[in-house]
């Protein structure tokens, strides 16, 4: 899949303006933001949807769609979001917003993508962002936890910048106008010689934000100055990997370790030669960030891979299990709810005993049965855990029986959910297929230590 040649602006409706301030007795802003889909039309709804979220100043095309292209739309079904007054967005709304106000805008055009692509209602997603987008992605995930599995934060903080620095901006931008910011964010927002090896990126750029809408820059800016959840960070509990650049000034490495170690399960890296602008500096390797952390695959890979910038600094904690090293996005996903339902460790065992005679089988279970059956949506997880039980009694598959026992415990399967279903086995598929599914099963519990 590769993303569409023009992406389609998708906007969503535009809530009536209201103050930010919760003292003016007016409910709070919900700034409209506009999406950008970075996939192809065809197939994207059968991926799971990623958001990406941008930097102030830019677009999301300019920022995201080289990374997008870089291996994410074999994977994801992507969605980028411009800020007010930027890139497609030319709304501004008439009255200041804040950090969480913009956040709850992202959910409504979430939502309304995932109505177009049948998803069941309020369904969780992953998300990146870089700078105000990382920021965003705080915000979600400490307002909505349960609407994001997992988040990619780059050059971000949970508080970026004080109060008086963005009203001296806001200043500045107010009297000049964005243009006269160009000369400054082409000095922060990228590493040692990145305009000379990427001219046409950093024009492009540069050319987004001086395009910005000045009152939408400054309303972004206002929100801004008013970001804090340092105390917060604590109450994140989604898997996060905070990704700095080692040349950023606006959003230091500092910031992102803040990150990593103030959340419940974080992970750092660090990239060298990198500043502010990580997925538009070094695409490749931000892709393969996301896709492995997303998908449950190796940092370390994802840093040594091509495209790396200067080699990969400060490490990655806490990376997840090796996963799918291909290009098969079905296999990749296939990999996640294979790992979900069965265990990291028994997929980890599969996969090291995998050799040159079994790989395109093992491949083939993976991308048709985990992918394709298991993350169909018209049964939960539990339910085909319950009918799966039923057909290994029934074929005699007492290995397999066993792995699905365990399995179904960790679908929220009881234990006396599983002794019903053995006990329609005897009438259904006989009483000796029974008594030895009651012996399989019997064992697997006591092991768990619930029979």
């Amino acid at each position: 899949m590769t993303p569409d040649p023009t992406p389609d602006p998708t906007p969503a409706p535009r809530p009536a303006p209201a103050t930010a301030g919760a003292s003016s007795g007016e409910p709070p802003v919900v700034p409209a933001v506009t999406g950008v889909r970075l996939s192809g039309a065809a197939h994207r709804a059968d991926l799971p949807l990623l958001v990406l979220g941008p930097s102030l100043g830019t677009s999301a095309a300019t920022l995201w769609t080289r990374c997008a292209a870089a291996g994410l739309t074999e994977a994801f079904d992507v969605l980028a979001w411009d800020l007010p007054g930027h890139g497609h967005n030319t709304a501004v709304p008439a009255r200041a917003f804040d950090l969480a106000g913009l956040a709850a805008g992202v959910l409504v055009l979430v939502d309304e993508v995932m109505t177009q692509r049948g998803d069941p209602p309020a369904s969780s997603f992953a998300y990146a962002g870089d700078s105000v987008g990382g920021a965003v992605g705080l915000q979600l995930l400490l307002d909505a936890p349960d609407r994001v599995d997992a988040a990619v934060l780059l050059c971000t903080g949970a508080r970026i910048g004080t109060a008086a620095s963005w009203t001296e901006r806001m200043a500045t931008v107010t009297d000049s106008g964005t243009p006269a910011m160009v000369s400054g964010s082409a000095q922060r927002w990228f590493g040692p010689g990145f305009l000379d090896r990427e001219p046409e990126a950093g024009s492009a750029l540069l050319h987004a934000l001086s395009a910005a809408r000045d009152e939408g820059y400054v309303a972004v800016c206002g929100a801004l100055a008013a970001f804090d959840v340092r105390d917060r960070l604590g109450e994140i509990t989604a898997p996060v990997l905070a990704v700095a650049g080692s040349h950023d000034v606006a959003t230091p490495p500092g910031s992102l370790r803040a990150i990593a170690e103030g959340v419940v399960h974080g992970s750092y890296v660090e990239l060298p030669d990198v500043a502010h602008l990580a997925p538009a500096e070094a695409p490749e390797v931000v892709a393969r960030l996301v896709r492995a952390h997303l998908l449950g695959g190796s940092i370390d890979e994802a840093l040594a891979g091509p495209g790396a910038v200067g080699g990969a600094g400060g490490g990655a904690g806490g990376a997840a299990p090796a996963a799918y090293d291909g290009d098969d996005p079905r296999v990749a996903a296939g990999l996640v709810t294979r790992r979900e339902v069965l265990g990291d460790a028994h997929v980890d065992r599969a996969r090291a005993a995998t050799t040159d005679f079994t790989r395109d089988f093992q491949d083939f279970i993976t991308a048709y049965a985990w992918d394709g059956v298991w993350n169909r949506p018209g049964l939960d997880r539990r339910s085909r855990s319950l009918v799966t039980l039923t057909a290994l009694v029934a074929r005699g598959h007492h290995e397999e029986l066993a792995m699905h026992v365990r399995a179904a415990r960790t679908n929220g399967v009881t234990v006396e959910e599983i002794r019903e279903v053995l006990l329609q086995t005897a009438i259904y598929c006989g009483v000796p297929d029974a008594n030895a599914a009651f012996r399989v099963a019997q064992q697997v519990l006591a092991d768990l230590g619930e029979a």
